[in-house]
C-alpha cells in the first residue's frame, strides 16, 4: 500500500517538527477548500503542503550557502575548505526565518489561486527571497540566465552575494545586493530603513487586492505609527492586508523590547489594545504561515460582509513565533544575526564540520525538489501571474486628468491657489484613490477647501468638523506615518502637506523611495506610479513666530543631494508658478517632488503662460533685460524673488542695469552625475541662454548659501563674480522682515552685494540710513520704511 501525502506532511520535514495546533488548522483548512471546490480532494492540499516543506528546507540550505560559500554541490556532499568564502557575510538568522514565511506566502497563493502582493520590511533578509526565487525560477530580468536551479546557476548566486563586484561604470556588477532591490523579483521596497513598511502596508492594496506584509519585531521599536493601521483600513476602498511579524526575539546585539517585556503574549495584548485581531503561529512552518494568511483574510471578509460593521476594523495580525536562525548552528544567540557559526569554516575545521552537518540536514535531493516545485507551480492552471508580477509591483495608474488652472493676476496665497486647483483635480479623477498625508494643520496651511472636500479619516466623526469614516486625509502628529500613507498608495493619487521644518522627519522615508525608484531606472525599469508631491509650507522665511526650531531648510538641501531626475525640489515664486509646478509634477511617474511653497499672500510675478514656461524650463527671467544687464540676481524662492526684484529696482534707479531670474528647479542646472541625470538637466546652450557667462551674479536662496553654491557650479564664475545670500541658521521669534534681516537676505543686503560684484560703491545705491542698517548700526525697520524706488512695498 502506497503512502499518501495525508500521512507524509504531518511530521514535518528536515529540522521542522510540525506542531499539533498547526496539524489541526491545516486539516480544517483542507476540508474547507475541498467543500468550496477550490481543490478536488484533501490529498491535493496535503501534497502542496509537503511540497512547501521541501522548498522551505532547500531555501534555508541555499541561504546558509549564500553567507558562507562560493559554490554549491547539488549532490549534497560535504564542502571542502576551498569552497568557503574568505569573507563570509550575510544577515543569516533573519534570512533563515524569512524563508518559511515567504514559502508560506507562495503556498497560500497556490492553495487559493490568488497572487497576493507582498512587501518585506526587513530588507536585509533579501537572501531568503533571492534563494526561493532562484529555486522557483521566478527571477528578475537581469537575473534571468544567471541564477538558475543548476549547479552553475546557484553557485553564481552564492558567489555574487556580498561579492562587492563593481563595473566600469561604478555601479554594482552583480544583480544582487545586501537588501531588497529592483533586481529582487517582486520587491517594491528596499526595506533598508526599518519601520517604513509598517507605515505603508495598510495603504498599499487597492479594493479587490490582497497583500502580505512581512514585518520584524526589531522594526516594531523603530516606528510606532504602525499601531494605527486599524484606524486607516476601510473595506470600501482598501484591499485585504495581512501583517505578519516574524517574532524571533533578537535584534543585532540583544533581545528585542518585545522579548524583554514578555514575548508573544505581551505583543498580543498590545495589539488588541490597538485594534488588531492577532493570532499566534509557528513561524518555522510554511504551512502555518499559509493557514494564517488565508484565515486572516477570511476574518476580514466576514467583517466586510457585515452590513452593521463599525470601524475600526479588527485588523488581523499574525505573530509568527520563531527562534532566530532556526535550522542552523547558533540559532537563538546573538551570533545568529550575522554569522551564526562559532568560527570561520574557511579556517576552522570545527566550524566547517558544523556547516556541513547543518547543510546536510537541510538538503533536498534534486529530484525531490523538482517534484515539489512542479506541485507548487500552479500559475498557468489557475491563470494567475507569477509572484514577481504581483499587483503592487506593477503599479501604473492611468494618466490623470489635470485641469487647466484658473490663473490669477492679483496677489494671492500660493497654498490657497493650490487648494482650489487640487479640489478640481480630485474631482476630475474619481477613479484614483486619494491619500493626503497631513501631520496636523491642513486648514492652517491654506488647504481648507481640500479638507472640507476630503475630510480627516476617523472612526467616529465629530459633528461640525470635517471628519468622515471614508475621509482621504490621513492625519496624525507623526510625520513618517502620514507620509507613509501617501507613499504606500502607489495605485492612486497622493499629496503630503507639512511644515517645512517638521518635514525633515520624513527624509529617511522619502530618500528610501527615491533610491528604490532611481535604481529601477538604472536597471531599465520604469516605475509607473504617479509622482508624489510634498508641499513644504509654513516655511523658514514665514514661520518666524514659532522660534528657530520651525525655521529649517534642511529638507530641500538634503533632497537636492539626491539624483535630481527622481528627487525634484521646486521653489515657486508666486501662486501661479506654485499651481503650474504641482500640475506638472502630477504628469510625472516614479518621482518624489518637494515644493517649497509659501502660504501667505504674495504678489503675482508671473501670468499663467509664464508660470507654465517656468515649469517647463526650470528658470525664467522675471525682471529687467537680460541682454542689457550688467548683473544678474538669481532668486531661489518666493521671498527671495521679492527681495531680488526690490534690489534690482534700486540698482536700476541708480543707473546700474540689473535683471532677475527665478530659478524654480535648481537640480536641472547642476553638473549631471550620470547619463540619466544628464537627460534631466538643461543643455549647455539652454544654460547660456538663461545664465550668460558674461554676467556676474548674486544668488539669493531660500536655503543655506553654501549647498546652493555647490549645486550651481555651472552658474558659478568664482568668488569674484558670484556670491550667494541665504539662511545663515539665524532666527527666533521674528516676522518675515526680521528673518530676512537676521540672515542678511534683505533687498538692501542684496543691493550691497551686487554693488560689490560690480566694483561700485554701495553708498551710491543705498541711503546713509540704509547703509547703517545693513552694517548693524541702525534699526532694521529703516529698510521697511524706505523701500527701494520702483519696487514692491
Amino acid at each position: 500500500m502506497s503512502i499518501t501525502w495525508a500521512e507524509t506532511w504531518k511530521p514535518g520535514y528536515g529540522p521542522l517538527v510540525r506542531q499539533a495546533d498547526t496539524v489541526t488548522r491545516i486539516e480544517d483548512m483542507a476540508q474547507r477548500l475541498v467543500r468550496r471546490g477550490v481543490w478536488p480532494d484533501e490529498e491535493s492540499v496535503y501534497r502542496l503542503v509537503a511540497a512547501a516543506d521541501r522548498l522551505a528546507s532547500a531555501g534555508m540550505w541555499l541561504v546558509a550557502h549564500m553567507t558562507y560559500v562560493r559554490r554549491v554541490d547539488l549532490s549534497g556532499a560535504p564542502l571542502p575548505t576551498e569552497a568557503f568564502k574568505d569573507l563570509p557575510e550575510g544577515h543569516t538568522g533573519g534570512s533563515l526565518n524569512m524563508v518559511p514565511a515567504f514559502v508560506g506566502y507562495l503556498l497560500a497563493n497556490a492553495l487559493s489561486g490568488v497572487t497576493r502582493s507582498w512587501i518585506m520590511g526587513q530588507g536585509h533578509c533579501v537572501a531568503a527571497i533571492e534563494a526561493v526565487n532562484a529555486l522557483t525560477g521566478d527571477v528578475s530580468a537581469r537575473q534571468k540566465g544567471r541564477y538558475s536551479r543548476s549547479d552553475a546557476g546557484l553557485s553564481q548566486l552564492v558567489s555574487d552575494f556580498y561579492s562587492y563586484a563593481i563595473g566600469a561604470d561604478g555601479r554594482p556588477a552583480a544583480p544582487l545586493g545586501s537588501h531588497a532591490g529592483p533586481d529582487t523579483a517582486g520587491a517594491v521596497s528596499e526595506g533598508g530603513y526599518l519601520g517604513f513598511a509598517e507605515l505603508e502596508y495598510v495603504h498599499m492594496p487597492l479594493a479587490g487586492e490582497s497583500l502580505v506584509a512581512f514585518l520584524s519585531d526589531g522594526a516594531f521599536e523603530e516606528q510606532r505609527g504602525s499601531d494605527w493601521s486599524p484606524r486607516w483600513w476601510r473595506a470600501e476602498d482598501s484591499g485585504l492586508v495581512t501583517p505578519l511579524m516574524i517574532l524571533n526575539g533578537r535584534r543585532i546585539e540583544e533581545r528585542t523590547e518585545i522579548a524583554q517585556d514578555g514575548g508573544a503574549g505581551w505583543l498580543e495584548r498590545h495589539l488588541r489594545l490597538n485594534g488588531f485581531d492577532p493570532i499566534q503561529i509557528d513561524g518555522h512552518d510554511p504551512a502555518a504561515v499559509a493557514w494564517a494568511i488565508l484565515d486572516s483574510e477570511e476574518r476580514l471578509k466576514r467583517f466586510t460582509a457585515d452590513p452593521d460593521r463599525a470601524y475600526p476594523a479588527p485588523l488581523p495580525y499574525v505573530i509568527a513565533r520563531a527562534v532566530k536562525g532556526f535550522g542552523f548552528p547558533g540559532a537563538g544567540t546573538n551570533r545568529a544575526h550575522n554569522l551564526p557559526l562559532d568560527g570561520d569554516p574557511r579556517t576552522d575545521e570545527q566550524a566547517r564540520a558544523a556547516f556541513n552537518a547543518a547543510a546536510a540536514a537541510l538538503f533536498v535531493q534534486g529530484s525531490e525538489l523538482d517534484a515539489a516545485l512542479g506541485v507548487l507551480t500552479t500559475h498557468d492552471l489557475q491563470r494567475r501571474p507569477l509572484e514577481s508580477r504581483h499587483p503592487a509591483a506593477r503599479r501604473a495608474p492611468p494618466p490623470p486628468v489635470r485641469p487647466i488652472p484658473d490663473w490669477s493676476d492679483t496677489a494671492r496665497s500660493p497654498m490657497e491657489a493650490i487648494d482650489v486647483w487640487f479640489v478640481e483635480f480630485v474631482d476630475a479623477n474619481p477613479g484614483l484613490r486619494v491619500r493626503l498625508g497631513n501631520p496636523d494643520e491642513l486648514r492652517s496651511n491654506g488647504m481648507g477647501r481640500t479638507l472640507d472636500r476630503l475630510g480627516h479619516r476617523v472612526n467616529r466623526p465629530e459633528p461640525g468638523v470635517p471628519e468622515a469614516i471614508d475621509g482621504a486625509v490621513i492625519t496624525a502628529l507623526n510625520e513618517e506615518a502620514v507620509a507613509g500613507a501617501a507613499l504606500g498608495n502607489k495605485g492612486g493619487l497622493n499629496l503630503i502637506v507639512s511644515y517645512e521644518a517638521f518635514a525633515v522627519k520624513m527624509l529617511g522615508l522619502l530618500r528610501q523611495e527615491v533610491i528604490f525608484a532611481r535604481h529601477q531606472r538604472e536597471s531599465g525599469q520604469v516605475p509607473g506610479w504617479l509622482a508624489v508631491p510634498l508641499l513644504a509650507t509654513s516655511h523658514t522665511w514665514e514661520n518666524g513666530k514659532n522660534e528657530q526650531s520651525h525655521q529649517d531648510p534642511t529638507l530641500a538641501e538634503a533632497l537636492l543631494g539626491e539624483m535630481s531626475d527622481t528627487a525634484r525640489v521646486l521653489f515657486p515664486v508666486d501662486a501661479n508658478s506654485a499651481v503650474a509646478a504641482l500640475r506638472g509634477v502630477y504628469g510625472r511617474r516614479g518621482e518624489v517632488a518637494c515644493l517649497i511653497t509659501p502660504k501667505r499672500t504674495l504678489p503675482q510675478v508671473l501670468d499663467g503662460a509664464a508660470a507654465q514656461d517656468l515649469w517647463e524650463r526650470g528658470a525664467a527671467l522675471i525682471g529687467g533685460d537680460l541682454d542689457r544687464a550688467e548683473i544678474q540676481i538669481v532668486a531661489v524662492g518666493a521671498y527671495q524673488a521679492r527681495e531680488a526684484l526690490a534690489a534690482a529696482a534700486r540698482l536700476t534707479h541708480h543707473g546700474r542695469r540689473a535683471c532677475v531670474t527665478a530659478l524654480l528647479e535648481p537640480g536641472r542646472f547642476r553638473a549631471p552625475r550620470d547619463e540619466i541625470e544628464a537627460a534631466h538637466v538643461v543643455s549647455a546652450e539652454a544654460l547660456e541662454a538663461l545664465f550668460p557667462q558674461r554676467l556676474p551674479r548674486l544668488i539669493l536662496t531660500h536655503t543655506r548659501p553654501e549647498p546652493m553654491l555647490g549645486l550651481l557650479r555651472r552658474l558659478d564664475g568664482g568668488p569674484e563674480r558670484t556670491r550667494a545670500l541665504g539662511y545663515l541658521s539665524r532666527g527666533g521669534t521674528l516676522d518675515t522682515p526680521g528673518m530676512l534681516f537676521a540672515n542678511r537676505c534683505t533687498w538692501a543686503h542684496a543691493a550691497v552685494a551686487c554693488a560689490d560684484l560690480l566694483g561700485a560703491d554701495a553708498a551710491d545705491v543705498l541711503t546713509p540710513g540704509e547703509m547703517a542698517a545693513v552694517r548693524g548700526e541702525a534699526h532694521p525697520r529703516i529698510l521697511q520704511i524706505s523701500p527701494p524706488e520702483g519696487s514692491p512695498s
